[in-house]
């Protein structure tokens, strides 16, 4: 029906014009942000899903991060660990060179002189070997240590080791004289089995925490995946919306211009 103070035809091309628009303006947000979900009016559970995604993924990454630390700390203590052991193949050395009886007093004094000194400096190493001020050679309780943690309820605890002198018997030994140095010997002998164990322990522990990271990545990759299926767009899809909505817009546009030229030939009847 023509008429000249409503125009119906108007209403619905102006009705279905917003509507493509209002399509096309979220096209056009989808794919300049890359996410299917913007906000939580595009997909309410949708939503909830990738938030709780999202933290689970930033708690994985966190805990990859902790095992990495963790690893660098038992590396920190296991190069010590070296130079421990370099200091007690020294004191063998020594004590063996000793044990012989073909060296004078002096010179027996000379080589007691650098074992006291290797044997402080293998205390100085446990007393002073940190790493963000967390020291695991020096600790006379086994159950101290670090524990690194890498999601709810998930965890490894780095006990600490006992390297000094006095933890490994030698303490007291001596080479001033070639009795004394043949005890020695075997003192020092023990202190090596003493820190191999320990640093063993550092080394199955690296294991360890090398396998979680690996686990802990494989997750993350999963679980990024998972999110990204609920929450990114599909491109191509998406662009064929665009596409089609672009068309619909134009065309809304046509029709309603065509629209809103009715009461003119309304009008003309009149005339």
């Amino acid at each position: 029906m023509l008429s000249i103070k409503t125009n119906i035809m108007a209403e619905n091309a102006s009705r279905y014009l917003g509507q493509s628009y209002s399509a096309l303006s979220k096209s056009i947000e989808r794919l300049s942000s890359g996410l299917r979900i913007n906000s939580a009016k595009d997909d309410a559970s949708g939503l909830a899903v990738r938030e709780l995604m999202r933290a689970d993924v930033a708690v994985l990454k966190q805990g990859t991060r902790n095992a990495n630390d963790g690893i660098s700390m038992l590396q920190t203590m296991e190069g010590a660990m070296a130079v421990v052991d370099d200091a007690l193949i020294r004191m063998k050395e020594l004590a063996e060179q000793a044990a012989t009886g073909s060296y004078s007093t002096m010179q027996r004094n000379i080589m007691e002189n650098e074992f006291k000194e290797m044997m402080a400096e293998i205390d100085r190493i446990a007393d002073s070997t940190d790493f963000n001020s967390i020291k695991l050679l020096n600790k006379s309780d086994s159950g101290s240590g670090a524990t690194i943690h890498f999601g709810v309820g998930q965890s490894i605890t780095v006990k600490g080791v006992d390297i000094r002198s006095s933890a490994l018997g030698v303490k007291s030994a001596s080479i001033s004289t070639a009795g004394k140095a043949q005890s020695a010997l075997a003192a020092v002998t023990t202190a090596i089995e003493r820190k191999d164990s320990a640093r063993a322990m550092f080394g199955y522990m690296m294991n360890r925490l090398e396998s979680t990271t690996e686990v802990l990545s494989i997750q993350t990759e999963n679980m990024m995946a998972s999110e990204s299926r609920i929450s990114d767009v599909d491109v191509a899809s998406e662009m064929a919306a665009l596409t089609r909505n672009q068309v619909l817009a134009q065309a809304g546009v046509s029709m309603l211009s065509q629209a809103n030229t009715m009461p003119q030939m309304a009008l003309s009847l009149l005339r």
